[in-house]
Formats: C-alpha cells, structure tokens, sequence
C-alpha cells in the first residue's frame, strides 16, 4: 500500500471504532509484548495491540476481543513494541540512492518516517526533478514526505545552478500531495536581511499551514540570529555546541541534533538535556547526510537512537527524540510518532531498549522487514533521460585547465586554503606558502588543489584552488558530480593531468565519484540519475562506495568519512571558506576572495 492509496483517518474511522470496541475483528493483533509510549514516558508490559486498515485501533492488556477467526496474530515474546523511528531532516540524494532503494535500506533498520529535502536534484533538475523524487517517495510502503526546495542556488550571487527555484515554485508545490514543508532556509543572511523571495516562499509555506525548515550556519548567535527566528524558520540542524542547541529551544524553534556519515554533532548538543535539564520535547534525531556504505553497515536512525543513548540520553528520552517530537514538530501527531489508536500501524520490535537491535519492522500494518532483511517491494519512478544526460561539459579538460597562475617572478605565494575539519560541515580559511614553478602555483605534501568544474550549461568554466586536510599523497586526483548544493564537478588532487583523467571520466560516464592515481582508475560509482544518485540497490553501491573509500585511503587519506568532506567543498552558505564556479568564497563575508593573497 502506496502513501498516495494509504487510507486517511477519516476514511476508516468506523472500522477503528468498531475494531477498538469488539464489534468487528482486526486484520492483525501484536501480543504479549512491552507497549513503549512515548506520550507519557512508559515502559508497560504485557500489552497487545490490534491494528485494522494499517492503522492501530486498540492497545491494552489483552486485545481478545478485537480477534476474530481470520485475524493474523504476531508474537510479540516479551520484546518491546516501539514506534517506528522517524529521520526529522535529510536529503535522500546523499545516500547516493533513489527513493525507492533508500527505503529498501531503511526499512530493516527501523526507519518508517522520513522528512526528506530534495534540494540536490532541485539544484540540477529545477521543479521537475523535485516532482520525481516526490512522485517516486509516494509510490514506498514507508511514509517519505517531502520538504519543497526553499533555495536553488543556495546563495543568489555566490554559484550559478542548473535549474534556480522561485516562489511561484514553492506555492505550486505546496498543492502536491506528498509536501510536508519547506526545506531548510539555506539562505540565511537572505532571511535575516528581510529579502523579498525569501519571504515569499516562507509565506506561501506558511500560508498552506505547511512547516518552514531551517539552516543557520553561523555562530553569531545575536540580532541576526533573532531577525532569521522572525523570518519564519521552524527548525534547525546546523547547530554544533551546547550554546547553538539552547538558544534555538529558548528561541522557539526546534533543535535538530544530527549523526550523518560524517557529522558528529549529537554529543556536543545533547548536553543541554542530560546536563541543563531542558525540556526535551525540542530537540528531535535526524541523521542530515547517510552514504549507502553507512546505511548498510552501520544503519540509520537505529544508529542515531543508540549514539543518543551512548552519549547519556535517557533510552526513552531518544525515542521520543526521533518519534513523537518530529511527528509533533510536522504536525502529524495524530498520524505518526506513536503507539496509540488512530495511528499507523508503525512498530519496531526489539529485545533491547538500550543497544535496540530491530528485529522486526512493521510499517502500515504489515511485516516490511524482520532480522535486517527487506521483505516487501520497493517500487521505481521510470526516470526519464533527461535525468539520466546531466554532465554537460563544454570538452574534454587537459592539465592546463587546473593551473593556478603565480605573479610574474614569484617564487612563492601566500595562498587562500580551504581547511578540512574532520566530522563537521564548516570549514577553516587557511594560509599557506606554496612554491612556484615555470610560473604555477603548486601543491605540497599538506595541501592538495581543488577545482570546481561547471556541468549544468556547458560553459567550460574551471576554477581552481587549494584545500588541505586530505593527506593525499603520490599522483592522484578525485572527481565527484556531488558537490553540495549546486551540483558541478569537485575535483580534489596533487598531480593536475590525473585531476584532468578523473574529470573526463565522469563526463564520459554520466556522473558519479572516480579516483585516479598515476593514470589508473582505482574505483568508481556510477551514479546516472542527476549524476547523485543510481537506482541499484544499497549494497551494490554501498560495495562500490567502500572501494572508493579504500581507494581515498590507499592515496593517503586517513580522515573519517573524507568523501562527504569532498562532496561538501563547494557548499557557499556554511563557513569559513568554500569555492563555487564564480570564485573562492569567504562564508564569513558572503564575499569572493583571490586564490593568491600575497
């Protein structure tokens, strides 16, 4: 059963009643198992509860007379019966998977519920390829709602992007089904600075009575802060510190507190609740950015949850944190985030609060997944060629195209540099002395070049520059068609020929991730829709994607998760530094600075 076909409330409510009453049997009762709730922070044994419809119509300590002779019956055998988790905010495209096999991934690890921005195919496919990725969330036996793009470039005037999202757009899609809201504010001093399309889209969002999410990167915590509270913004993930997640509780928004492939952001935030004692009922789990490598290996919200607990969150606090609270923050309280009649049938059993191994997933009333396997179909969008033609380069690029040209008779330069910061999305603005040779700027041991190249209109632009923190070492370069928001080509590397073997690779593929080192392919992932995403499923690419780590390690990288550092190297509105197809960008500013600054 499809979330577009999934029967409202409304629709059934004489079935629930009657169910809940005895007067007609249920489809499905859980027994004997230990009802977790998360409305009043109870842990109660020895309840059942009975589900008609793929929704929950009674829960009790014996559901006996809600079954009758056709009722399936499931042992619950004293496990825990948790409501299915919730991911508060994060981008689908990430995990470098469609829709529909990103939830094939999820469903084993207990995810049920998803808020998912799809501003990275926005950024390439503008409108259309929102629709898509909405369309094909529909079509899952889990709920996936979708947030609309707010920002499309994500700074105006910072980086140009295939496709740019107006305000018209967003009010067109708050008509759409499956539109649960706005999708973070990337555009912060936008919103702080009173502009007008900014306003609007926050407008139409709230005019639909749809939720705004928010994204302030910024650690100035004072009037700007206050005037972007103002703008609309209900939510926000972007925080790193204990002072970050008070101020947006006391400020009125809700605190998204994240553990993603490479953002570690849960316990320097979580304090605030197991330290300060405030309310937890504004802070929810998310995860922001999963690679298939960590959704197969390590897992989803279930890894999140734990993380929560490991870092002294009450267990029942953390499941409130990634059920309730966001169903409530969305206001889908009444739909999702519990075990209580009128919801959907969405539950967990597990043997163990603390360590929660998930044993079996029911989802919309039925088994989806039981022991880390997938048991149901996951249907697909037929992605048209259009999404699958994405990497339009003007030519081929020789190493010419990634030379940093130095001052005449320089023999040295002081260098701008992009600092790497390992498990954290902002970066540092470094200098470095770096040499000149036959009138180049070149790469040392420490820091590597780093190029933007422009895929969306073919205009053949390559900019260059220099990032440190990879530890790459030998001949080698690394290209991605994922280079959060706009979506052009990144590519990291110390030797300018292999930086031109890696782009070309990719333009000739159609998109994806390569690495090369002295002239050879050491791995790849193809990913041909929108050059962010392939629809083989999770383990395939997950396989691939663990290649491609080894290979960024075999060249001497040694930081956790470097690809989302790499992926995130052109993202304009997190600081410090970052490099778009128009410039070196100082975040700090919102200003272009030179490559060479002396």
């Amino acid at each position: 059963m499809t979330q577009e076909t999934f029967p409202a409330w409304a629709d059934i409510a004489s079935d629930l009643v009657n169910t809940a009453a005895g007067r007609s049997p249920a489809d499905t009762i859980i027994t004997g198992g230990i009802w977790v709730n998360v409305h009043t922070r109870e842990v109660l044994p020895d309840h059942d509860i009975a589900i008609t419809k793929g929704r929950i119509a009674f829960v009790g300590p014996d559901a006996g007379h809600c079954r009758g002779p056709e009722t399936q019956i499931i042992e619950a055998k004293g496990r825990y019966m948790v409501p299915g988790l919730c991911d508060g905010h994060m981008h689908i495209e990430s995990g470098m998977l469609t829709p529909a096999e990103f939830a094939r991934a999820v469903m084993p690890h207990g995810t049920t519920s998803m808020f998912t921005d799809p501003h990275e195919i926005a950024n390439v496919l503008g409108l259309n390829g929102v629709r898509m990725m909405h369309d094909e969330a529909l079509m899952q036996p889990i709920n996936i709602f979708t947030q609309m793009p707010s920002c499309a470039p994500s700074a105006p005037g910072m980086e140009t992007t295939g496709f740019e999202i107006s305000a018209e757009d967003v009010a067109e899609a708050m008509e759409w089904p499956g539109i649960i809201g706005l999708g973070e504010m990337m555009n912060f001093p936008g919103v702080s600075n009173a502009d007008p399309q900014m306003l609007a889209e926050i407008a139409a969002t709230q005019r639909a009575g749809k939720t705004v999410g928010g994204h302030y990167a910024s650690p100035d915590l004072g009037p700007a802060f206050a005037a972007y509270v103002a703008g609309g913004p209900a939510d926000d993930h972007e925080g790193t510190c204990e002072a970050d997640a008070i101020m947006r509780m006391r400020q009125g928004m809700r605190s998204m507190i994240r553990l993603g492939s490479a953002w570690y952001d849960i316990e320097t935030q979580i304090t605030a609740i197991t330290e300060k004692g405030l309310d937890p009922r504004n802070m929810i789990l998310c995860t922001d950015d999963c690679h298939s490598g960590t959704l197969v290996n390590d897992g989803h919200m279930n890894r999140v949850v734990r993380h929560a607990i490991d870092c002294g969150c009450d267990p029942l606090i953390a499941l409130q944190m990634a059920t309730i609270n966001t169903a409530t923050h969305f206001g889908l309280e009444r739909d999702i985030g519990s075990i209580t009649p009128g919801r959907r049938a969405d539950i967990i059993l597990t043997s163990d609060l603390k360590t929660l191994p998930i044993e079996t997933v029911i989802a919309r009333g039925r088994i989806v997944a039981e022991d880390g396997q997938c048991l149901v179909d996951c249907p697909h969008y037929a992605w048209p060629d259009a999404a699958r033609q994405t990497v339009n380069m003007a030519r081929d690029l020789t190493g010419n195209d990634f030379t940093v040209e130095a001052p005449r008779g320089a023999n040295a330069v002081t260098a701008n540099v992009i600092g790497v910061v390992e498990n954290q999305a902002p970066t540092r603005a470094l200098q470095f002395e770096l040499p000149v040779t036959d009138g180049r700027v070149q790469a040392t041991g420490e820091v590597a070049q780093i190029a933007l190249v422009e895929r969306h209109r073919a205009t053949g632009t390559v900019v260059n520059a220099f990032v440190s923190g990879f530890g790459y070492t030998g001949t080698m370069a690394m290209a991605s068609t994922v280079a959060h928001d706009s979506h052009h080509m990144i590519v990291v590397g110390t030797d300018r020929d292999q930086m031109a073997l890696a782009a070309n690779h990719l333009r000739k593929a159609g998109g994806g991730i390569t690495i090369f080192k002295d002239g050879v392919e050491l791995a790849s992932v193809e990913l041909p829709i929108a050059g962010l995403m392939s629809d083989s499923p999770a383990q395939e690419v997950a396989a691939k994607t663990e290649e491609m780590m080894q290979a960024m390690r075999d060249c001497g990288c040694k930081l956790n998760n470097a690809y989302m550092q790499h992926s995130l190297l052109a993202l304009v509105v997190i600081p410090e530094l970052r490099i778009s197809d128009l410039g070196l960008v100082d975040v700090r500013s919102f200003e272009f600075i030179d490559v060479i600054a002396s």
